[in-house]
């Protein structure tokens, strides 16, 4: 009996650190802060049924996809999806989608500052010239960019 519980214990002694440091490296690979491997924008992909994406309405997401198929590169193609947003809706809504884009494609965040300067430049055309109602909506999504371009 006693060898038994030896044996046993001798078993758990080797198996345990194994399988501890399996799963917490796996458990390490899937949170937030690591890079998205491709498999997860595949199941974000197949799990969207109108292809928007997470975080994104869908019709700056069929612009989006639609205008990806064209060949643009992806700054180019948040873009023309920004200032469709901010054409159909308002500023505001334009600098949500442009503050998610930076949150789930951190590779686009180079970009920011120009198409948020970008998008303060046509929301001042929006409202024909009217700097103080275009700088109403500003605020500090790629430090304070959007405010940038109402101003020049």
């Amino acid at each position: 009996m006693k060898q038994l519980v030896r044996r046993i214990g001798q078993t758990v002694a080797l198996t345990l650190p194994v399988v501890l440091v399996t799963t917490g490296t796996l458990a390490v690979t899937r949170v937030p802060w690591a890079p998205p491997t491709g498999l997860d924008q595949q199941v974000v992909a197949a799990s969207s049924g109108d292809g928007a994406g997470i975080g994104r309405s869908s019709t700056a997401a069929s612009t989006s996809t639609t205008k990806s198929q064209d060949g643009l590169a992806p700054q180019e193609s948040l873009r023309v999806a920004l200032l469709d947003e901010l054409r159909a809706k308002n500023p505001s809504a334009a600098l949500d989608l442009l503050e998610r884009s930076m949150r789930e494609q951190p590779a686009l965040t180079p970009y920011c500052t120009s198409l948020a300067t970008e998008l303060g430049k046509a929301a001042v055309r929006k409202y024909q010239g009217d700097v103080q109602r275009a700088r109403s909506f500003a605020r500090p999504v790629c430090d304070g960019a959007f405010a940038a371009g109402v101003v020049g």
